[in-house]
């Protein structure tokens, strides 16, 4: 028997069903309002001709690395809310459980096997494919330090809105920049082109998934959790459709 990290007994099945009911909504919601509806990523004068691109322009070199420090901001701030893990996280932590490896070990194995199906879905990595996992590490390092935790019950999930709309900004912005995805997000942008379903809607169903089997597995899971499972769909379409407006 598996210890349920919820303080209430709920069927798991019970649980898929509402979650994927509310996924469905989100996909009818997208169908009216604009910025839901993004399939692509937008091209700017300063997004890169190619993701593997070794010599890009300076704009499009720093609109990347802008991107990810936003990015990491909001992974930071995520961290420090004390709201919950992100879905992720919560995915390697039950691994972590169930084979006795370290939590580090467990994401480092997720990421790889996430990059191992880009063969299938034609995604092509770049120079952003490394920076994000250098810049967006470092981020959180650094949000941790200079910021100190809520410690109103209420902030704390404020904090965690905030951290997923910076998330998406930051997606927004370093997507754009057509240097190569991290993992995670190459994933969403190989399925969108997939299925053209949009990207709001893709990752949405991304993040809940990996929330249910981290949960299944053993990984905890908290409101925070929650929001980012259910908000990073449409704070990321919202970014791409912020950026791609006022730049």
């Amino acid at each position: 028997m598996r210890e349920n990290n919820w303080s209430v007994n709920i069927k798991p099945e019970l649980i898929i069903y509402c979650l994927y009911v509310i996924s469905a909504m989100q996909y009818a919601i997208s169908k009216q309002t604009m910025f839901l509806k993004i399939k692509k990523i937008p091209i700017k004068t300063w997004s890169s001709e190619k993701p593997l691109n070794f010599k890009p322009k300076f704009s499009t070199f720093f609109f990347l690395c802008l991107g990810l420090c936003i990015f990491g901001l909001g992974e930071g701030l995520l961290v420090l809310s004390t709201s919950g893990n992100s879905p992720w996280t919560v995915l390697a932590e039950g691994i972590s459980k169930r084979t006795n490896i370290s939590i580090g070990a467990a994401t480092f194995f997720v990421s790889v096997s996430v990059l191992f199906l880009w063969i299938f879905i034609k995604q092509k990595p770049g120079i952003g494919t490394v920076m994000n996992i250098v810049i967006i590490a470092g981020m959180i390092d650094i949000t941790l330090h200079f910021f100190d935790p809520p410690t109103n019950f209420y902030s704390k999930y404020i904090l965690a809105v905030i951290s997923v709309l910076l998330v998406g900004l930051g997606s927004g912005i370093y997507l754009i920049a057509n240097l190569g995805p991290g993992p995670r997000d190459g994933l969403m942008t190989g399925l969108t082109k997939l299925t053209n379903l949009p990207i709001a809607f893709v990752r949405a169903c991304l993040e809940i998934s990996v929330v249910l089997i981290g949960w299944y597995l053993g990984g905890t899971v908290g409101v925070g959790t929650l929001i980012f499972a259910f908000g990073i769909g449409p704070a990321v379409a919202l970014g791409l459709f912020f950026v791609n407006k006022i730049s």
